[in-house]
């Protein structure tokens, strides 16, 4: 290693400590049990203080919505948050960060967040990040991205030429290395070991043999890479259907630890081929949130009050607009 080989300025939240994990995954439950339990369970039983989660999908579309909404309800403390194109989920999440109710967000690695795309930036999610309550290490998507693949893969780190000469790096926490079989000089990626995620799919039987349509982002990776993963799914399928197709299976049963049936569970997300993103809703959240009292009155409607997120979609108006949403989904000449 030469004196030119630098090291960024970030703090590190998960070692990329290979062999615990392997010890961990060594004795993870791999039979096939019924993992079928309500968003509740699923949530108090793996979801705890302190842990660092990572949220599926990618910007607003097939997020796990219902899952993060207990999270909140539920006022899970102090848990560090990858925020690999986190848009409306470290939006909820911020929600979690209020006068009375504790911090829900500590930690946070940063590649995207803040910004709903093109729709604004969330008032209230910029202001927890301004605070200086939230501790960032920042990085690139493609990086988080390939800090899950290394986890996935076994291995302590991945090289990669982005982020070189960038002050992502420099507040980052990677490092260059020098390549042993060319000399160049690349930036190696930490494995990236979540102790829980959460990931929204179209179908999974009750083992938790889950089936993505569209884009899997990083999803196939996470899976592999968390130590615990809690699935919601549109819909549960019969484990016949799993055998008929089974190339079909994205994520397999050895990864999951709970499946939860959630119809429409990534409102007001966008479900790709199943509903449209609700952009009155979202609209109307970023609204509310340039008011921090309106912004607090808001969320305890529609998110601290509800039992459930049966209950969300009544109160936030989604359930009327949902058949709309579909056909939208499945007819783009709609309007």
């Amino acid at each position: 290693m030469t004196d030119s080989l630098l090291k960024g300025t970030g703090p590190l939240f998960v070692a990329p400590d290979v062999e615990a994990a392997r010890e961990f995954f060594r004795h993870k439950e791999k039979g096939l049990v019924d993992k079928r339990m309500g968003v509740s369970e699923a949530i108090s039983r793996f979801v705890h203080d302190g842990d660092y989660l990572c949220s599926g999908g990618f910007g607003c579309d097939r997020i796990a919505t219902a899952l993060l909404h207990e999270i909140v309800r539920q006022k899970k403390q102090n848990l560090s948050v990858a925020g690999h194109t986190a848009t409306h989920d470290y939006q909820i999440l911020c929600a979690g960060n209020q006068t009375g109710r504790g911090q829900l967000m500590k930690r946070c690695d940063i590649a995207y967040i803040v910004g709903l795309e093109a729709r604004g930036l969330s008032p209230h999610a910029r202001r927890c990040s301004e605070s200086g309550e939230i501790e960032f290490c920042e990085w690139s998507n493609y990086a988080l991205a390939v800090r899950l693949k290394a986890a996935a893969m076994g291995v302590p780190f991945l090289p990669q030429r982005s982020m070189l000469g960038t002050d992502t790096f420099r507040f980052s926490a990677a490092q260059t290395i020098q390549c042993p079989f060319t000399g160049e000089t690349l930036v190696a990626m930490p494995a990236l070991y979540p102790d829980v995620a959460i990931i929204h799919v179209h179908e999974s039987d009750r083992f938790g043999n889950c089936r993505i349509r569209g884009t899997s982002v990083a999803d196939l990776e996470l899976a592999r890479a968390a130590k615990r993963l809690i699935i919601s799914c549109e819909r549960l399928i019969d484990e016949s259907e799993i055998r008929m197709n089974p190339t079909a299976t994205v994520i397999p049963y050895f990864c999951v630890d709970a499946v939860c049936e959630v119809p429409f569970g990534s409102y007001p997300g966008n479900m790709p081929y199943e509903y449209f993103s609700d952009e009155v809703h979202l609209k109307e959240w970023l609204a509310v949130e340039e008011d921090p009292a309106g912004c607090q009155a808001f969320y305890e409607r529609l998110l601290f009050s509800t039992k459930d997120f049966d209950e969300y979609l009544d109160r936030s108006g989604g359930r009327e607009r949902l058949p709309r949403l579909q056909q939208i989904e499945r007819d783009p000449t709609v309007s």
